[in-house]
């Protein structure tokens, strides 16, 4: 367990403040919570484990479910299928424990884990967190660290949806021939809505990429509070686009 502590330095870089300590994976795998590491080959122990996966049992209005917390791949992992892996493991044990949904958030302007959460496990986001956390000390220099909120629903089997097809109109789209965001359309009626997403937005300068994070925040937090779920990616050529369908 202080072993999974590396994880999260090498997946985010992250400084001793940050790091979910050992110590509490151990209280939590006591008391009902999920702690799971994934190492390069089974059967020892003694291995670097390379990704990890963390939850705890969460109630609210009488409700109970298992929220992930952590989902951490070494970067040198990335795309190696481990946080499937991971994922339908903690889906296994929280089924166990008698839990039939699984929360989790996820940055909105982080393209790949839309693809993971939406396409690759059938999950749905359905809420959009503003500031859901503060990553700076300074928070009005800080760019926004808002996140969508995954549900999943243990009870059905996960299959993993195939990529979507950019159709649908669309209520955020980049600027033709420029890297910023255009306008928001939130007053859309159509069955399906596309809301574009920057696929490398590490790329882009912090005005812009900010310009982005508020754009998404508009578009999202409208359809969402509409009845609207972000229910996959779409993507064409080297762009991306979220994919929003009325809830059933």
């Amino acid at each position: 367990m202080r072993a999974l502590e590396d994880v999260q330095v090498a997946a985010w870089g992250y400084a001793d403040r940050e790091v979910l300590p050992g110590t509490m994976f151990r209280i939590s795998a006591a008391t009902g919570g999920i702690v799971l590491a994934a190492y390069p080959a089974a059967g020892d122990q003694q291995e670097v484990p390379v990704g990890l996966a963390y939850g705890f049992p969460a109630r609210v209005d009488g409700q109970g479910w298992h929220h992930s917390h952590l989902l951490a791949v070494r970067p040198e992992w990335r795309g190696s299928g481990v946080a499937v892996v991971l994922k339908l493991a903690q889906r296994a044990r929280a089924l166990a424990q008698g839990y039939t949904r699984m929360t989790w958030t996820f940055d909105p302007m982080v393209a790949r884990n839309a693809r993971l959460n939406l396409g690759k496990l059938g999950a749905v986001a359905r809420t959009y967190h503003p500031d859901w956390y503060a990553l700076s000390d300074d928070r009005n220099a800080a760019e926004p660290a808002d996140r969508l909120m995954i549900e999943w629903d243990l009870t059905t089997a996960p299959v993993e949806r195939p990529p979507e097809r950019v159709e649908g109109e669309l209520a955020l789209a980049a600027e033709p021939d420029r890297q910023e965001p255009g306008p928001v359309d939130d007053a859309l009626e159509s069955g399906r809505v596309l809301v574009e997403v920057p696929v490398r937005p590490e790329a882009l300068e912090p005005a812009t990429r900010r310009a982005w994070r508020l754009a998404l925040r508009a578009a999202l937090s409208a359809y969402l509070a509409r009845d609207y779920e972000v229910s996959g990616l779409a993507r064409e050529g080297e762009r991306a686009f979220y994919v929003l369908t009325r809830r059933a």
